[in-house]
């Protein structure tokens, strides 16, 4: 045979060669870890589920099969002072709901931190419990206070003959977006000023410095980061909401509201204008949050905070000064949700209400609704599965792994953080209506799997952020430590990262979960009668009138928003949160 003719010295000859390869694949098999099977499905799922639907309504605006590549839904838009004047309203609304938001929530948190009072841990959960909530569902709440029926009108109206404001328009969708948005401020700044060294404050007043001067020439710059990063939020909530405006906006229209209009439209929505109105929106928060990081960066610097901030006693008009403010901004903030519940226990029939208290509201609720309360649980809990998994990767990738690809994946991270719900929802019900490519493959329109997968991408940064943050701060030395003793990369990960992570990851995904339980903007285009959620069961209630059955869904969600918050602060031992 040849192989017994083979002069042994080939046998030699070959061995370096054999050698070599045998080298290469030991090398190929090394770069195999789970560090690249990890990363590689991450940002398959992320080109699947955020850059491909993303990409699919880029596609629909610019392109038709029977018009080839054209521009005309862009100039359409901004040519009709109809379509951009929403957009300028748009900005009119977050601009104003921004300024005030940081006013009131910068103040609020400064005399927190600066003061001490009676009732301030009440007041701080009360804050929580308020920026946790779904806007529209305080939208409607006002309407039930400030509508043309509503309690605080005919109150006035009856008593004094004086006519109230109605809640209608430009002045309530700004009133409720400040008062339902302020408290991110406040979690914000709060944070912050336990950052800042008594010490600066002291050299400060030393020099003659104090009171609002101190305020605007000392502590004010120090916080530029964090309002910065707050206002973003801030704007990016207000801009983006979609519930609000189109329940109490009437005719004053804004541009998510716009998108949905003409995405479903009773004589049939023109899909490739909405999604070129889907497009200008996605250009305006990538550009707004570029903005703000590049103006934050100018800001960024670092302060060890040695002696925190001393809290002073107040006596005299400078006391009674702070409990009103603090009480009555929190106690306004939250009245809503007191009227809400209340609401919920009175006799309605539908847009009456009848004399007397009952539980026919919460009866009715469970007869009829009681798929969405269900769903309102298993959907997110479905969707705080993925989240939990992807953050653990997600953010070990992005501080322990930094490369040109975990960069990429962090960044595609943030995108939803920012990006408008309706955009998002628009963009998923577009794309796999027939699948992928028309192809049948991940024709997930209308089910279940549709609403898990968006809820997922959209609230997965809240996670991510958390677990980073508190990934940080833990000594790479005792991963080191362990590899050094033999373990492997995934039994350190999984045993002595993991679990010192934990803490992030739970906190960050309880804030995940509550904000899916009161999402609506990317639900109400995805949902159908089997996944319908609270939120759009509220939605749709309120719009029919029975606002008995609204309050009963609205005081149910409440509930479980407390219990979701108290959870979080039995984890992280804390009785406050900060952002």
């Amino acid at each position: 045979m040849k192989i017994n003719s083979q002069d042994p010295s080939d046998d030699r000859k070959n061995q370096p060669t054999l050698s070599a390869k045998h080298r290469k694949k030991q090398k190929r098999k090394i770069h195999l870890d789970i560090w690249s099977v990890s990363s590689s499905i991450i940002i398959l799922a992320y080109i699947l589920f955020l850059v491909y639907p993303v990409g699919s309504i880029l596609k629909q605006a610019i392109y038709s099969p029977e018009t080839g590549f054209s521009l005309g839904n862009f100039i359409a838009f901004f040519s009709k002072s109809y379509y951009s004047g929403t957009l300028i309203n748009s900005f009119k609304v977050s601009i104003a709901a921004t300024i005030l938001a940081l006013i009131l929530g910068t103040s609020l948190a400064y005399l927190f931190a600066m003061y001490d009072f009676k009732g301030k841990k009440v007041l701080r959960i009360l804050i929580i419990i308020a920026s946790m909530s779904a806007p529209f569902i305080g939208a409607y709440s006002w309407i039930l206070l400030l509508g043309r029926n509503g309690v605080i009108t005919n109150f006035f109206s009856n008593l004094f003959g004086v006519t109230m404001p109605d809640i209608y328009g430009f002045n309530g969708i700004v009133l409720v977006f400040s008062l339902q948005l302020f408290p991110l401020i406040f979690l914000y700044v709060n944070g912050a000023l336990r950052n800042i060294d008594n010490s600066i404050l002291e050299a400060a007043e030393s020099m003659g410095v104090t009171g609002f001067r101190r305020f605007i020439k000392i502590v004010l710059p120090l916080l530029m980061p964090t309002l910065l990063a707050g206002a973003l939020l801030v704007f990016m909530r207000a801009f983006s909401d979609f519930g609000t405006p189109m329940l109490i906006g009437e005719g004053y229209r804004t541009f998510p509201v716009l998108i949905y209009t003409e995405f479903i439209n009773e004589v049939g929505g023109d899909t490739a204008f909405a999604s070129a109105l889907a497009v200008v929106a996605i250009i305006i928060a990538l550009s707004i949050f570029a903005g703000q990081r590049l103006i934050a960066s100018r800001f960024s610097f670092s302060i060890s905070s040695l002696h925190p901030i001393q809290i002073k006693q107040t006596k005299g008009w400078k006391k009674a000064f702070i409990y009103i403010i603090c009480y009555g901004v929190v106690l306004v903030a939250v009245m809503p949700q007191i009227y809400l519940t209340y609401t919920s226990f009175q006799n309605t029939q539908g847009m009456v209400f009848q004399p007397g208290y009952s539980l026919n509201s919460y009866a009715e609720a469970l007869n009829r609704m009681g798929d969405s309360i269900l769903n309102t649980i298993r959907i997110p809990l479905f969707a705080l599965v993925i989240v939990i998994l992807f953050a653990m990767f997600i953010s070990y990738l992005a501080v322990r792994r930094r490369n040109k690809l975990t960069s990429t994946i962090d960044s595609l991270s943030m995108i939803p953080y920012i990006v408008p719900g309706t955009v998002l929802g628009i963009a998923f019900l577009t794309s796999f209506n027939t699948g992928v490519a028309g192809s049948g493959m991940l024709a997930i329109t209308g089910t279940m799997a549709i609403l898990v997968i968006s809820f997922a991408v959209r609230r997965l940064p809240y996670t991510i952020r958390s677990s980073v943050a508190l990934l940080q701060n833990i000594p790479i030395s005792i991963e080191e430590a362990a590899l050094s003793l033999g373990s492997s990369q995934t039994n350190t990960f999984f045993k002595i990262t993991v679990p010192m992570m934990l803490p992030g990851i739970v906190a960050g995904a309880i804030l995940s979960w509550i904000t899916m339980i009161s999402e609506l903007s990317t639900s109400i285009l995805l949902y159908n009668l089997n996944t319908r959620t609270m939120t759009v069961a509220i939605y749709t209630e309120v719009l029919r009138g029975n606002y008995g059955i609204a309050a009963a869904l609205g005081t149910l969600l409440s509930i479980f928003t407390v219990l979701s918050l108290l959870l979080f602060m039995k984890i992280t031992k804390s009785d406050e949160i900060s952002l």
